[in-house]
């Protein structure tokens, strides 16, 4: 078998339609899309659910229940706090020059996953998990935000 005789499966290569290529290719002059009006026009887009302009099926429905458009955080680890040296007061700043975080403006929580070897750091963000505040409080290191008087059950 030589390079020049590699030929690809039969019906492996299908030949496209070629639309718009004169009469005689059958599929010239409107190219298969008929007469006038939107459709024929390029560019054309029907959208989803659009049903020839009277109501929608999802307008005409009743609506039950309501949005809770819910917070989202900016998820941080136990195990990537390691990095860190002892004693350090770690903030959303931080996390953000370490390159932990994308976000100044969203809300940073920190979870529970992995073993933390750093001691005593002290911790300055929104929101805690439960273990994450016992992994910490048990380094000895101390949390404050949002969530840590909650969760820890601390009160003013």
């Amino acid at each position: 078998m030589k390079l020049n005789d590699l030929k690809p499966a039969p019906g492996a290569k299908k030949v496209r339609r070629r639309v718009g290529r004169g009469l005689g290719s059958g599929r010239g002059k409107t190219a298969g899309r008929g007469q006038k009006g939107q459709k024929s026009r390029s560019g054309f887009s029907q959208g989803a659910g659009w049903e020839g302009g009277r109501s929608p099926l999802v307008a005409r429905l009743p609506k039950r229940g309501f949005n809770h458009p819910s917070e989202s955080f900016q998820l941080v680890n136990l195990k990537d706090l390691n990095g860190f040296e002892e004693g350090t007061t770690v903030t959303v700043e931080l996390l953000r020059q370490v390159g932990l975080l994308r976000h100044l403006n969203r809300p940073v929580k920190l979870l529970g996953d992995g073993e933390l070897t750093v001691k005593k750091l002290k911790l300055e963000l929104d929101a805690y998990s439960k273990s994450a505040i016992a992994a910490i409080q048990a380094s000895g290191g101390t949390v404050k935000g949002a969530t840590a008087e909650e969760a820890s059950g601390e009160s003013e």
